[in-house]
């Protein structure tokens, strides 16, 4: 089979300079698309609005779900926590109750061991109330102290 010799250009197309546009509009100059009218415009961005509404609901819902599953899981582990920690206190108190029994009698053992965990809550309801102050000031107007304390 011989090879295959390429066709030269048609007559017409030999010699337009105007065709020559180094490789971006080989036909010539681009005709200028007819405008778009404002309606068309007007109704894609109220499509794209719209879109964008929709999302953020979606994203919203997406949000709450997984908080709320967050949360139920949360306040259930706390709850066994919570429960556990108060089963070792007990178990601490009686313990204690027991130790000092034997040396200063069971009546006094069991105030001292009221007395010192009246202390420790005593405590602890200090600490919470600094870090509820904190909790105050976070969700205040205004940052500056001494103004609606």
């Amino acid at each position: 089979m011989p090879p295959a010799k390429p066709e030269p250009p048609a007559p017409s197309d030999q010699g337009t300079l105007d065709r020559v546009s180094h490789g971006y509009a080989p036909d010539g100059r681009p005709i200028a698309p007819p405008p778009v009218p404002l309606e068309k415009i007007v109704g894609d961005v109220v499509d794209n609005l719209q879109a964008a509404a929709e999302a953020e609901v979606a994203l919203l819902k997406a949000r709450g779900a997984l908080a709320y599953h967050g949360i139920g899981w949360t306040s259930a582990w706390g709850f066994v926590a919570g429960s556990a920690l108060v089963v070792a206190m007990l178990a601490l108190a009686f313990g204690a109750i027991l130790v000092l029994a034997q040396y200063v009698g069971p009546l006094l053992a069991t105030l001292i061991v009221v007395a010192v965990l009246l202390l420790v809550a005593a405590f602890c309801g200090w600490r919470a109330q600094l870090h509820y102050a904190d909790v105050k000031a976070a969700f205040r107007d205004n940052f500056l102290p001494g103004e609606d304390d």
